[in-house]
């Protein structure tokens, strides 16, 4: 199966959100993908489909699903994976075009590294504002549905990626109206807790005196 130059664009746009989201998954999954010999894996996504990397990633992806459903955990988790997803995913996009100019490659990874960063972002705001609910299951299917969310989107990248171009697009506008009522609420909830803090320091000086 063999792309054109916008379904190449579709393809690394899609990879790049995704990867905010389910980092390892989507490793795993494009490299299943290859390794089976389902889709003709472009030069710089080829290595994913390597027995080492699907068993490095695979088992990294089942690491991840379970951290995400724990909460606490997953806020952590994104913390963590600040300085991981955001270039991961400018690298994964980049590598649909590795074997391109020098120029289209940058774009790709500029394009790949903003999309993975404005999901991560949205992802990681949204998810602190869940984990202030004291039950677990709005924690559970916001992670269900994003792992379903994930795994949807690149079946669609590689059956009909013109198609997961335009839902990368809704999705693009969806961060844009989400990402700054989730950013301005976590914030919200970072002032309480650091005054919460604060108070209860000041208190146990003033007792000690």
């Amino acid at each position: 199966m063999h792309f054109d130059t916008w379904q190449l664009v579709a393809l690394a746009a899609t990879l790049g959100i995704a990867s905010g989201l389910r980092l390892y998954a989507v490793l795993f999954i494009v490299g299943a993908v290859g390794y089976l010999g389902w889709l003709d894996l472009p030069a710089g996504l080829a290595p994913l489909a390597h027995p080492m990397v699907l068993a490095a990633s695979g088992f990294m992806c089942a690491v991840e699903f379970f951290a995400d459903k724990v909460p606490g955990v997953d806020s952590v988790w994104d913390v963590v994976h600040t300085l991981i997803r955001i270039p991961a995913g400018a690298a994964l996009a980049a590598g649909v075009f590795g074997d391109s100019s020098t120029a289209l490659t940058l774009a790709a990874a500029i394009l790949g590294g903003t999309l993975a960063a404005g999901s991560h972002f949205t992802k990681a705001s949204s998810r602190a504002v869940i984990n202030t609910s004291p039950e677990p299951f709005s924690n559970w299917g916001a992670s269900l549905a994003e792992d379903v969310a994930v795994g949807g989107l690149l079946w669609l990248a590689i059956a009909h990626p013109l198609a997961a171009g335009v839902v990368v697009l809704l999705l693009i506008g969806l961060m844009i109206w989400l990402l700054p009522k989730a950013w301005r609420a976590a914030r919200r909830i970072l002032v309480r807790v650091s005054g919460w803090f604060g108070g209860h320091a000041a208190g146990s000086r003033d007792a000690s005196r």
